[in-house]
């Protein structure tokens, strides 16, 4: 198929579990997509660009490499998840500045890759921006599925999510008049060799009895992208088996 045949598409954090599949789902679509990773050396002939989202002078460096080789930029997917090394830990014991820092990390991080992203799909009128969300950013977490293990919900990251989701609202309304598509694919949990016990526990609530895989994810993010979306903007398309609707 060739839906994106020759488009550019940066994707963040490409080398991550979500972030490969969606690559290759992008580039099996004719992209040419570029991956920002802060975890790889710059090689444009490999479509990798050495990348920290967290670091203005970055971010502005890579995309003005990308502009400079391609001329365009057609399309962006916000999945990099920088975090600190005390991720997970219970609300209580939460460092305040630790907190500031995931949020600082992560959603301030999605709004300054966007921002000067969109100034460059401005000049064309042209773009579609796909931001990684989760159904945490859309209902509580069920605490139940955690039990028997030391695992928990990190509090920031129902923060971000609920953030990142509704910032795509704003981007959506702002950017609209440019021909700038904004949305968000908000997954439910993805299989990554977790505890076992916090995998049957969710196996059981979710209605397909199963967690997510990454190309269960991909696909949505390709349909953003494309132009068969070409009139869809400022939704949440929630990939979740069904956790959210019960």
């Amino acid at each position: 198929m060739s839906r994106l045949a020759n488009r550019v598409i940066i994707v963040t954090g490409g080398n991550g579990l979500l972030g490969k599949d969606i690559i290759k789902s992008i580039r099996d679509e004719g992209a040419i997509c570029l991956n920002f990773d802060i975890n790889h050396e710059t090689d444009i002939y490999l479509f990798n660009v050495k990348c920290d989202i967290t670091d203005s002078a970055s971010v502005v460096s890579a995309l003005e490499l990308v502009f400079s080789t391609y001329g365009s930029i057609d399309g962006l997917v916000n999945n990099a998840y920088p975090r600190t090394v005390d991720w997970g830990t219970k609300f209580e014991d939460i460092l305040f500045d630790s907190w500031k820092n995931n949020v600082d990390w992560q959603l301030n991080s999605y709004f300054f890759m966007t921002q000067q992203v969109a100034k460059y799909m401005t000049e064309r009128k042209y773009g579609s921006i796909v931001n990684i969300g989760s159904v945490y950013g859309v209902v509580g977490p069920d605490f139940t599925v955690y039990d028997g293990t030391s695992m928990t919900m990190p509090a920031a990251y129902a923060a971000i999510k609920g953030g990142i989701v509704n910032l795509t609202r704003y981007l959506c309304s702002y950017l609209g008049p440019n021909q700038i598509r904004v949305n968000v694919v908000s997954p439910g949990g993805i299989f990554d060799n977790q505890n076992p016990t916090f995998v049957e526990n969710y196996n059981k609530k979710v209605p397909m009895r199963r967690m997510g895989k990454p190309d269960d994810i991909s696909p949505a993010v390709v349909f953003l992208l494309s132009d068969d979306a070409k009139y869809i903007t400022g939704q949440n398309i929630i990939v979740d088996g069904g956790w959210a609707a019960i």
